[in-house]
């Protein structure tokens, strides 16, 4: 009956199938009386012919009770006398895949370590995830459970001299119930804060009906009545996002609390009131840790920062102001005795990268840190102009600090603007640096200037994104308003913030930092001595480059954090800008005529310097990155191509998700608006706030067109009049009759075209409908559309070099966004239907390497069993993946458009084994550039695995005529002609 070496096999018995002799009596003390009562001298007889039936545990890892609750199914076994105990039902099959304790998910815990495959499992003589994690995961500090952290538990028995050397789990349910309500073991549930909310749980622990307070949350029959801690509270979140109670009053989840530790915290909504999650989530320190595993989730992370006594009200997580500003400079004082002793190096031979010119006037502690940043900043030549503006302090005496530096002294203060002219007759680089001496430069910000600069001839000049010392933007690039007034882009926001992160060409830059051609400058003669001494000199100085016909560049990746006005007091300095906006205004008024007038509102159509660049709203269903497969790299490409056509480009996804600001920035051209914190439901006020700024809006995939129409319709007046496209990327009808016909369901009671028709009825609204391929095009034009275009793929050949003989393994690379998806149907048919020949036909060393995205909602556990199939996710190097395998193997049986990852396998030179159904959508010949099988014969798709596989001159071939098709197919130079024909004919 119970789980033994010998009922099953040569695998000793898992600490969960054992009785636990001592724990059991402890457990229930009436046992010792009623094994007299009955002549019963063992205590395992006593469980074997009472216990068990009577509904006893045998030990603290099976809970008897809650597995009969928990599994319907085992009671009705136990009535029926099928089995005598849910522990019997257990240790006989339900070991496989059920859970045998409210604190142990055995699927969950699979689906969080795919790689604990059946195969893995039984060769290290364990039989399911419940016996890895009591054997070796929790020495690893693997999660079993949402509301037990092994590591918590293992701190919190430590305080009462418990090790739990032998068990974590089993030493916590070893405790009373006053131990175990004594403290935390997860973030997610505080049983000190329970037990005073709810007094009436305290009187049914001591009445036995539970163990525990946490055991009380999980199991009570009347589980939205509760709340688990002072951080969330279930009214609350059943009251803010009514969307989630049809699926609470439908059970799918438990209570609120499931929903919002499933979904609700990664999605930003409140879990009590007060607290804003999602601006909480959004902190920069807060989203480096979640990265980087520090924390589950936000939620856990929040509750842990604030029983550590962190502030996590957003508006108070900073210090003020006043008190940054004093940080800095203290920081600075606190440099001087350090450089003194080791002086800054500036000294260079033959012509230099840059010369900086720095003006100073006393605050000589501010102007030693901004130098030694700079050094610090840049390795290489510089000429350090150092202007002594009538100092009274040690400015004097810098070149004890400072050596190699060029000093111009005065012995009054001459101000900015007089004294950077002076120093510029002294430069001896290509380019000049003005530099603030009350700044602190971020890294590689002169590297990253001086490549901006050098990268096209008409850039003139290149400024920073300057932070205050709050932490605050002071700019992101600046405008200049219709008044001759200024303002800083985005000025008191987060510096992290997407519209405060793409390159772009700027009305004028801060000469904090800016750096400039320095044949220009002398072009110029320097800052217009008008603007003596200071304020508006540089404004002045990017509008003269600007009329020169050069461009004055905003470079995000040039950062610099500025303690304003921290070299001038602030009354004067009001007073000097109030004098030379006046005299600017007048002396550029013509410029200043078609400028936006002065309102924030206005700040979007005036972030750029004007020009005829048009600009373009790219919507996808979520931010198309690379790694994320199918139809999201064709996106990335077109959002690449429109960039480097000179476009101005936003991107906004209809789906909000979580993405580190580092991938974004890295996945897309620097000169591209990546909006990453706001979705459909923010897309009105969105368009509102950008009225009149965009020429076409291009909405990827046809739901999103269907999702946006009442809100097009209803925003209309905002929106470009006649530039719209709608890029199909896949026909969704073809591919559902597709799956009906392969799945054998109904294809509902629609015929082909009215589906068609339905799918495309949104169509309307576009100028122009874009198509993946000739035959989807053909669809669009069937249903009385003929406004249409093809746009494939981009792909350059680059084929790894590795010969067959070095390779091994088959490949199969896709997304799996969704369950019963394209990717995922075809991974089931290939284990289920596939594996079982190819295991006659190939060794059992050769193993099927999964990669790809997985979404969160897709269970991979299902691929366990088969011990050929390995599942690694997602990965960031594809060449390497495609440089090692043998063979690609696309088994999708229903799909619409063009399957970019053939094309990109392909074109690394992996040859390719796929179902006819994908031979016709690339329309590649069986035989000569792939391999194809219908997907109704299995053994002839495995057939042709093992001949690819094995056959080193029809790899050769097949490799070959591939790489010839893919340079075909997928020319980039095509791809960007016909993209631009698409977008001329699109915007007026």
């Amino acid at each position: 009956m119970l789980f033994t070496e010998e009922t099953q096999g040569a695998v000793s018995a898992p600490i969960w199938a054992h009785l636990d002799e001592e724990w059991y009596v402890r457990r229930y003390p009436e046992v010792s009386e009623w094994m007299r009562d009955h002549g019963i001298e063992s205590v395992s007889t006593f469980y074997e012919e009472i216990g068990q039936r009577y509904g006893h545990s045998p030990n603290p890892y099976f809970d008897e009770d809650w597995y009969r609750q928990a599994y319907p199914d085992v009671y009705r076994d136990i009535c029926a006398n099928r089995v005598r105990s849910a522990f019997e039902h257990y240790c006989r099959e339900g070991y496989i895949d059920r859970s045998p304790h409210w604190l142990f998910d055995e699927k969950g815990y699979r689906r969080r370590y795919p790689d604990l495959t059946d195969a893995i499992l039984s060769a290290a003589g364990l039989r399911n995830g419940f016996d890895h994690y009591l054997s070796v995961g929790e020495k690893h500090s693997y999660r079993g459970h949402l509301f037990f952290d092994v590591d918590m538990a293992r701190t919190y028995l430590a305080t009462m001299g418990i090790s739990g050397e032998g068990s974590v789990l089993g030493a916590y349910l070893g405790l009373s119930s006053a131990q175990a309500d004594a403290g935390r073991v997860s973030w997610y549930f505080d049983p000190v804060w329970y037990l005073q909310t709810y007094p009436e749980v305290a009187r049914e622990i001591e009445d036995g009906q539970y163990v525990s307070a946490l055991h009380h949350y999980l199991t009570n029959g009347s589980p939205r009545h509760y709340s688990p801690q002072e951080f969330f509270s279930e009214n609350h979140y059943g009251e803010t996002h009514a969307d989630v109670l049809p699926s609470l009053e439908q059970g799918t989840f438990r209570n609120g609390y499931e929903h919002f530790l499933n979904f609700g915290s990664h999605e930003g909504r409140s879990p009590r009131g007060g607290t804003d999650l999602a601006a909480y989530s959004r902190r920069p320190a807060v989203r480096a840790d979640l990265k980087h595993g520090l924390a589950h989730d936000p939620f856990a992370h929040f509750v842990a920062a604030c029983l550590a006594g962190a502030s996590v009200d957003i508006a108070d997580s900073m210090p003020s102001e006043s008190q940054t500003r004093r940080l800095f400079v203290q920081e600075a004082e606190a440099l001087l005795p350090a450089i003194r002793r080791r002086p800054l190096d500036f000294r260079y031979e033959g012509r230099p990268d840059v010369s900086v010119i720095l003006v100073a006037h006393d605050k000589i502690a501010l102007t030693i840190q901004a130098i030694a940043s700079l050094r610090q900043n840049y390795a290489g030549s510089i000429d350090l102009i150092l202007v002594d503006s009538g100092s009274h302090d040690r400015t004097h005496q810098i070149d004890e600090w400072v050596l190699g530096v060029t000093l111009i002294r005065f012995d009054g203060n001459v101000g900015f603007l007089a004294g950077c002219n002076a120093a510029l007759q002294r430069v001896k680089a290509s380019a000049v640096l003005y530099l603030n001496n009350d700044v602190r430069l971020y890294p590689n910000a002169v590297s990253n200037s001086l490549k901006r600069l050098s990268s096209d001839k008409a850039i003139g000049a290149v400024g920073a994104k300057i932070v205050r010392t709050n932490m605050r933007l002071q700019e992101a690039g600046s405008i200049i308003w219709r008044d001759g007034a200024t303002y800083g882009y985005r000025r008191e926001d987060d510096p992290n913030i997407a519209e405060a992160n793409f390159v772009r060409n700027v009305d004028y830059c801060s000469a904090a930092y800016l750096i400039v051609r320095t044949e220009l400058l002398q072009q110029l003669d320097g800052f217009d001595e008008q603007y003596r001494p200071a304020y508006f000199e540089d404004t002045d100085l990017c509008l003269r480059i600007v009329e020169q016909g050069m461009r004055v560049v905003y470079d995000p990746s040039v950062m610099i954090e500025h303690l304003e006005f921290g070299s001038s007091g602030t009354a004067r300095s009001q007073a000097m800008i109030k004098a030379n906006h006046r005299l600017f205004g007048l002396v550029h008024q013509d410029y200043l005529r078609p400028q936006q007038p002065a309102h924030v509102r206005n700040a979007v159509l005036a972030r750029e310097q004007r020009s005829d660049r048009k600009r373009i709203l790219f919507i996808e269903d979520r931010l198309p990155l690379r790694a994320l497969g199918s139809g999201y790299v064709r996106s990335n490409d077109i959002i690449r191509t429109m960039s480097a056509l000179g476009y101005l480009v936003t991107v906004y996804p209809v789906l909000p998700r979580e993405v580190e600001a580092a991938d974004l920035y890295w996945d897309f051209p620097d000169d591209v608006e990546v909006i990453d914190d706001r979705s459909l439901a923010d897309f009105p006020s969105f368009i509102a706030e950008r009225a009149g700024y965009y020429d076409l809006i291009w909405i990827g995939r046809t739901h999103n067109m269907t999702r946006l129409l009442p809100i097009m319709n209803e925003e209309g007046r905002h929106l470009p009049t006649n530039g719209a496209i709608l890029d199909t990327e896949v026909i969704a009808t073809p591919r559902a009759f597709e799956r009906a016909r392969v799945l054998h369901l109904s294809s509902g009671p629609l015929t082909f075209d009215e589906s068609l028709q339905k799918e495309l009825d949104c169509a309307h609204y576009c100028q122009q409908i874009i198509a993946v391929t000739p035959s989807d095009a053909a669809l669009v034009a069937r249903v009385g559309y003929h406004n249409v275009a093809v746009l494939g793929h981009c792909l350059e050949a680059s084929p790894s070099p590795r010969a067959f003989q070095e390779r091994r393994d088959i490949l199969v690379l896709g997304a799996i966004h969704d369950e019963g998806s394209p990717n995922h149907d075809g991974l089931m048919w290939l284990a289920n239907d596939v594996l079982p020949f190819l295991d006659r036909l190939l060794p059992d060393g050769i193993l099927v390497t999964v990669a790809g995205y997985v979404g969160s909602d897709v269970d991979m556990r299902v691929f366990s069993k088969y011990p050929r199939i390995r599942c690694i996710g997602a990965q960031d190097d594809l060449a390497k993946l495609y440089d090692r395998h043998r063979v690609f193997v696309a088994p999708t049986r229903f799909a619409g458009g063009v399957p970019y990852k053939v094309h990109e396998a392909a074109s690394f030179g992996l040859p390719v084994a796929t179902t006819s159904l994908i031979a016709g959508q690339v329309d590649w010949k069986d035989g000569q550039s792939l391999l194809a099988a219908d997907s109704a014969d299995p053994e002839g798709f495995a057939r042709n695995i093992a001949r690819l596989y094995g056959d080193a001159e029809l790899w050769k071939n097949i490799r070959e005529n591939a790489l010839a098709a893919v340079a075909k197919d997928c020319d980039p130079v095509v791809f960007r002609a016909r993209l631009e024909r698409i977008l001329q004919s699109s915007i007026a």
